[in-house]
């Protein structure tokens, strides 16, 4: 780990492949209204200049989530590519009682309570991928538990980051077990059942 130019923080793996970068200081990039706080990446191999894939979170995202994640990146032996068709994805999410979305079933899932998604959709801007091709579809994810009020969080996988992956961050995001939390979002409260501890 390491300071950068741009005052943020970058972990490298030790093969030099995958990296995670802190960017919230300094980094001027928005998702759904909110900095950007994480920004992971593989590469093809150390010495590559361009990255292969990126992948974007803004705070709030829970940490239980990005960490499956990173352990997934971790264990991936070639972090870079992977063979899982996209459905891989939804399959993690329905198997947590996620619901598909009737218009949408190939491409968007949403948690029983409606408040939050995951969508394969057109890549926002600035979100950047190895394969410059317009009209990129990457896996898009947020949490809007009121309708209309502002997002807790987001997340944005670029078009080339591994479907298995992202359902390994989709399998945590959908799990039932429980986590701990010191403060609860506002627009949660009555969604979430809570157990306190002394």
């Amino acid at each position: 780990m390491w300071p950068t130019a741009r005052h943020t923080l970058l972990y490298v793996s030790p093969d030099g492949v995958r990296g995670a970068e802190w960017i919230l200081a300094a980094h001027p990039f928005e998702l759904g209204g909110l900095p950007v706080a994480w920004q992971l990446s593989a590469r093809p191999h150390a010495t590559s200049v361009m990255t292969g894939w990126n992948a974007y979170f803004t705070t709030g995202v829970p940490c239980e989530a990005l960490a499956e994640l990173l352990l997934a990146i971790d264990s991936h032996a070639t972090p870079d590519n992977g063979f899982a068709e996209p459905e891989t994805v939804l399959n993690a999410l329905s198997a947590r009682g996620w619901l598909r979305d009737v218009d949408r079933p190939r491409t968007t899932a949403t948690d029983p309570g409606f408040s939050c998604n995951v969508s394969l959709e057109m890549m926002p801007p600035l979100v950047q991928d190895a394969d410059p091709s317009p009209d990129l579809m990457g896996w898009q994810a947020w949490a809007e538990p009121v309708l209309g009020a502002p997002y807790l969080w987001c997340a944005s996988f670029s078009a080339s980051v591994p479907h298995d992956l992202v359902a390994a961050f989709a399998a945590s995001l959908a799990s039932t077990a429980p986590v701990p939390r010191r403060t609860l979002p506002k627009s949660a409260e009555g969604r979430l059942s809570v157990v306190r501890r002394s």
